[in-house]
């Protein structure tokens, strides 16, 4: 009997209605023969709602407690999914996450150790329908541990990993996976496939379908993943070890991605030694703070160099306090953009074409946009534009890498 995993985010259990029209999907999978394991999300607002009331209680909570409160949404939507599968005459029951999930790490954003399933294992082959709160596990001190914003994605590969599920189904309010954000570029197409590392380029650079860990985790575990819509019956887009003959004439590259969550750190006149980098990267690292796109460049002669990178917006005063307090900016200068943001082509075709690359970089500059910064990898290449001309190049670049759906089938 195949085993699946649905997992279904906020939109999809906004009220007792979209947790009825839920619940009907997952009888369907119970009628046509399936066991079936549901992760669901708190709904739509609530988790924001609950880190507030956390903010409002103490500005410098205890981050355990802090789980205890936000971890909260999930279990209410797991345990109201279950009585309205059981009203519906269906046998089903909750679990929560620390009855399940083993993690480890940080209060806030700990990660996936272990699954127990035998629970599940007894639920499902005694037909009942497992619901579980995504999101969360249990931390070794026997805590309730959150997994990050977004760990709903990533609970539910774990667990269809865990319980050797045969695919992991993830309900979204987007059909799935396409080209690049539709709200920027309206003939934007769905992709039908898309490899397991193009999608964890995408998700790394601003895609926001699915959660970075989710996939990377997928990913290890080659564990088939669907991305679909809860609120209609259309095919989704699969994401798969790589593609197959039928995807040969497939774009090299998959999608575009943007992402305004950037702000840029460069120090200037600082010392041209070995070691310079290492001493401003330490106490980034130390303090927790996720560094991307870096260039170092010295200057010729004169002792000393420029270094820019950047660092998640909202980590831009934290990034330069730490800075500051390394001393090893010196003498030189620190100065700081947040009006910037990251473009990225993402495709397979950019490990075996070098020219992908520069076609990127000419048609932005037929259009004078201009970069700040550039950083690539085997199957990404990422840009750092003004804020202001985002928009533009995601625009420019999805036609000019042939990625527009033609009249009649935007999206």
């Amino acid at each position: 009997m195949p085993r699946i995993v649905m997992k279904f985010g906020g939109t999809s259990m906004a009220g007792i209605e979209r947790i009825r029209s839920v619940a009907a999907r997952v009888k369907r999978e119970v009628e046509a023969g399936n066991q079936v394991l549901v992760v669901v999300s708190a709904m739509a607002g609530e988790t924001d709602r609950l880190v507030q009331l956390c903010r409002e209680a103490a500005a410098l909570h205890d981050p355990k407690e802090y789980d205890v409160v936000v971890a909260s949404g999930e279990q209410v939507t797991a345990g109201l999914l279950a009585m309205t599968l059981q009203n519906m005459g269906v046998r089903a029951r909750s679990f929560m996450g620390w009855q399940l999930v083993r993690a480890s790490g940080i209060h806030g954003n700990a990660r996936v150790d272990a699954i127990e399933g035998a629970m599940l294992d007894e639920a499902l082959n005694g037909s009942t329908v497992a619901v579980i709160p995504g999101f969360q596990g249990v931390s070794e001190d026997g805590r309730v541990a959150t997994l990050g914003r977004g760990g709903s994605d990533t609970s539910a590969v774990a667990i269809a990993a865990g319980v050797k599920a045969d695919r992991c189904d993830i309900y979204t309010d987007v059909d799935g996976v396409y080209t690049t954000d539709p709200r920027i570029v309206p003939r934007a197409r769905k992709l039908t496939r898309i490899t397991f590392e193009e999608m964890l380029e995408l998700a790394g650079v601003g895609a926001k379908v699915l959660q970075v860990r989710s996939v990377g985790l997928a990913m290890r575990e080659n564990m088939p993943l669907r991305v679909l819509t809860a609120f209609d019956d259309l095919p989704g887009t699969e994401i798969v070890p790589e593609l197959g003959e039928e995807d040969m004439e497939r774009n090299a590259i998959a999608g575009i991605a943007a992402d305004r969550n950037e702000a840029r750190i460069t120090l200037t006149g600082i010392a041209d030694k070995p070691g310079t980098v290492a001493s401003v990267m330490g106490p980034l690292a130390a303090s927790g703070i996720h560094v991307d796109m870096i260039v170092h460049a010295a200057t010729v002669g004169a002792g000393s160099s420029d270094l820019t990178f950047t660092v998640p917006r909202a980590s831009l005063a934290q990034a330069v306090s730490a800075i500051e307090s390394s001393g090893a900016v010196g003498n030189g200068r620190i100065l700081t953009d947040d009006k910037v943001a990251k473009v990225s082509i993402v495709g397979v075709g950019i490990r075996s074409n070098p020219e992908l690359a520069a076609k990127m970089f000419d048609t932005l500059a037929e259009r004078s946009i201009n970069l700040l910064a550039v950083s690539a990898s085997e199957i990404k290449v990422s840009v750092l534009v003004a804020e202001e001309e985002m928009e533009l190049s995601v625009r420019v670049l999805h036609t000019a890498f042939g990625l527009d759906a033609p009249q009649g089938e935007a999206a």
